[in-house]
């Protein structure tokens, strides 16, 4: 496995999980802030969740452009040197 396929399944398997925190977190302070609880802190702490969410799918979506730059460097940089020169020995 070459550096620009280790970078790029890195980068998939980190996002994927990201992702999938966000809509766990999303997912909990909808319910946490729905719920028919009566005290006003837990309502409070499920629109914490949200708000979190939400800044973390934008540093998650920052991240992804950040990481895609990154590999997109690393895979034209190993494409783009040439071959090394082959000695001939008369």
């Amino acid at each position: 496995m070459d550096i620009a396929a280790f970078i790029k399944d890195l980068i998939v398997k980190v996002v994927a999980i990201a992702w999938l925190l966000f809509i766990l977190s999303w997912i909990i302070g909808w319910a946490i802030k729905g719920s028919p609880i009566p005290m006003g802190k837990a309502r409070r702490v499920g629109q914490g969740l949200i708000e979190d969410a939400v800044w973390g799918a934008f540093w998650v979506a920052l991240g992804s452009t950040i990481f895609w730059l990154i590999s997109y460097i690393a895979t034209s940089l190993g494409t783009s040197f040439p071959a090394p020169p082959q000695v001939e020995v008369p």
